[in-house]
Formats: C-alpha cells, structure tokens, sequence
C-alpha cells in the first residue's frame, strides 16, 4: 500500500482491507503508522542487504572479482525491486519530514556506513593481496561506488529501458581497471 499510494496516501485502514485484518491487529504488533512504515523500510533493508552478503562470500576469489560479483547481485534486484522502488522515494522523503526525520537519518546513516564499510574492505582485501594499487583510498572509492549504484537504481526508476545492470557492470570494469596494479 506504501508503494502504491505513498505513505501519505495510505492509512492504517487501509493496510487492514488489503491485508483482510482488522486495523486493530496491526496495532496489535505496531504502535503507529510511523513504526509499520519503519518495519517496511527494515524490510527492505534486508532485502537488498541478504544480497550483498551472499554475493561477497565466493570464497578463493580476487577482491575484482567479489566486487564484481556484488555489483552484480546488487544490480540484479533491479526486476525484483523495481515495482516498489517508489518505496525507496518514500523512505528519502521520511528522512527529510520533521515527523520521522531523525529516525530515518540514523537508519540511513548506519546502512550508507556498512555498505560503504563491505565495499572499502573489498577494496583493503584487494590491496593487501597485492591485487589493487596501494595509493588508493578504499572508503572514497567504496563511497563513491556505492553512490553510483543509488543513482543507476535512481534513473532506471525514471526510465524503463535503461539496465542498471549493463551500466554498472561496464562502469565498474573501468573502476576496477584502475584499482589494479599495473
């Protein structure tokens, strides 16, 4: 419902009718609209966190190789996620409303940092391999991926033929080219 009508547009009456509940029940396991929207923003968060976990964890491969195979699982939600993406929206907006501000700010803090923190040590592994240049600065190119891969998600929501995952998956073997030693 969140999705389909934006939170503003949704109300916990109508969550219920969807759901075939009572609007009592969902106040039952939430105390406010302000803490089920929250749940689906935590929701979410695994959802795409699960995935990034899983594709990091190929074990005996490069540090290229593990980042290639993230930004692949990440990338590859896309037809997943694509149909609630407007969620993503509505959790920016809640970051930014007075009302949810300071807790979406501290849940998005935290989930930019830990994403950041899986790519730069990706990036530290690759250095100390001897597989990446030793000059570079794993946590601003780990920001600087992970900014990437908002914005592609970001203009494939705004433009249906564009593939975040073709993008990415060229973008990121420039990134990595000039990671590697020469």
């Amino acid at each position: 419902m969140f999705a389909q009508n934006g939170y503003t547009g949704t109300s916990v009456a109508d969550i219920a009718a969807r759901a075939d509940i009572g609007k009592g029940t969902i106040y039952e396991y939430f105390n406010s609209k302000e803490d089920l929207f929250f749940a689906v923003f935590e929701w979410y968060c695994k959802k795409t966190g699960a995935a990034v976990t899983v594709s990091i964890s190929v074990l005996g491969a490069s540090a290229a190789q593990r980042l290639d195979a993230l930004n692949g699982s990440l990338m590859s939600l896309w037809d997943e996620i694509k149909d609630v993406f407007v969620l993503v929206m509505e959790f920016w907006a809640a970051a930014s409303s007075s009302k949810m501000r300071q807790r979406f700010q501290i849940a998005f803090k935290q989930l930019y940092q830990d994403f950041r923190r899986i790519v730069s040590d990706l990036i530290v592994d690759g250095i100390s391999r001897g597989e990446f240049r030793e000059d570079i600065d794993p946590e601003a190119v780990a920001a600087a991926l992970v900014g990437t891969w908002d914005a592609l998600f970001l203009q494939a929501w705004f433009d249906p033929i564009f593939d975040p995952l073709e993008i990415s998956q060229k973008f990121l073997a420039v990134v990595i080219q000039g990671l590697k030693k020469s």
